[in-house]
């Protein structure tokens, strides 16, 4: 099957697409199968993979192929051991895979120096904290690219000699590409999780080939290509503004507006490595989400409510303290 490209704003179609979902023109009718279809050509049609060694988590529902050789079977995301076999399906394929950078020795290192360094964490947390579970994952991401052309409106802070008013109106238009715009596709991590830990460099990608995932977890996709594509117009929309506002409006800018007209966007499935680590404190149980390539980490951290009563206490009396040397001031006035 040959790529497909909308006939207005050429960007790229999925095979079940039947408007173009960046500006509503009717697709065009996919091409047949023939023998001329270029090996790149075969390799977009060829969506599907077949997995085994499938699983669902009752507990927290992930859904993911698990390491054909583990003995033990527990879910990574929540620790549970109430896993469901399933059978051999056909799910999305991985176009493209990040590899693991950062061994299990590193992602502990990472959890303890950020117990540490927490300004409201228990002073006994790094010590005191068991990790129970550190499972890497090959986790599912939609990545996407775009061209842009924006016509943008704000207000600037920055007002012309002599005017009047505190805010100037500012207006104009902008062109930009974007690169690897990352969509969380698994169910598990939340969207927070999914978009702290990122980026991941791209460049580094290699073919699922090189890749033995027949021996890893990996979570499968559950958030369909026409859903992430939603998530990341609203991506490249809210990109574009920041970018404006930053690039064009001198001073503060409020009011920006943008109308972002995107061509050439397309997609690609690829699986990032997280580090899921979870560890027990007083009872309690955290978990911590890290970046298998980067080492950027997102993740649950104790409160301590001594440091924090601590803190108010402290501050009520330093400002006792202002408001007595201040009435000792005006009596002696």
């Amino acid at each position: 099957m040959l790529e497909r490209r909308c006939e207005l704003c050429q960007s790229f179609l999925d095979e079940e697409d039947l408007f173009c979902a960046n500006c509503g023109r009717e697709a065009p009718p996919g091409e047949p199968d023939d023998a001329t279809d270029t090996a790149g050509s075969r390799e977009m049609a060829a969506e599907g993979t077949i997995t085994k060694n499938n699983f669902t988590c009752s507990s927290c529902g992930a859904s993911m192929s698990y390491d054909a050789g583990a003995k033990a079977l527990r879910c990574p995301f929540c620790g549970s051991t109430r896993l469901e076999a399933k059978p051999d399906a056909k799910t999305v394929a991985p176009r493209r895979v990040v590899p693991f950078h950062l061994d299990r020795a590193g992602a502990e290192r990472i959890l303890r120096a950020r117990m540490k360094r927490g300004l409201w964490q228990p002073s006994d947390l790094a010590d005191r904290a068991a990790v129970t579970e550190i499972a890497p994952v090959y986790v599912p991401y939609w990545s996407f690219s775009a061209r842009t052309h924006t016509y943008w409106t704000a207000d600037s802070s920055v007002t012309p000699a002599g005017a009047r008013a505190d805010w100037y109106p500012l207006f104009g238009e902008h062109r930009g590409r974007y690169d690897g715009l990352l969509i969380g596709a698994g169910g598990t991590l939340s969207i927070a999780e999914s978009s702290e830990i990122c980026p991941f460099d791209l460049s580094r990608a290699v073919p699922p080939r090189e890749v033995d995932l027949d021996h890893a977890i990996v979570e499968q996709f559950s958030l369909p290509r026409r859903y992430a594509r939603t998530l990341a117009v609203q991506s490249f929309h809210s990109g574009e503004a920041e970018v404006c506002a930053a690039t064009y409006v001198p001073g503060s800018a409020r009011n920006v507006k943008v109308n972002v007209v995107l061509s050439g966007m397309r997609s690609e499935p690829i699986l990032a490595p997280v580090w899921i680590l979870a560890y027990r404190y007083r009872d309690r149980l955290f978990r911590f989400v890290i970046n298998g390539q980067t080492g950027k980490a997102v993740g649950d951290l104790p409160i301590s409510p001594a440091k924090i009563i601590g803190t108010a206490l402290v501050s009520v009396m330093v400002l006792f303290a202002v408001v007595l040397l201040v009435a000792a001031v005006l009596r002696g006035c």
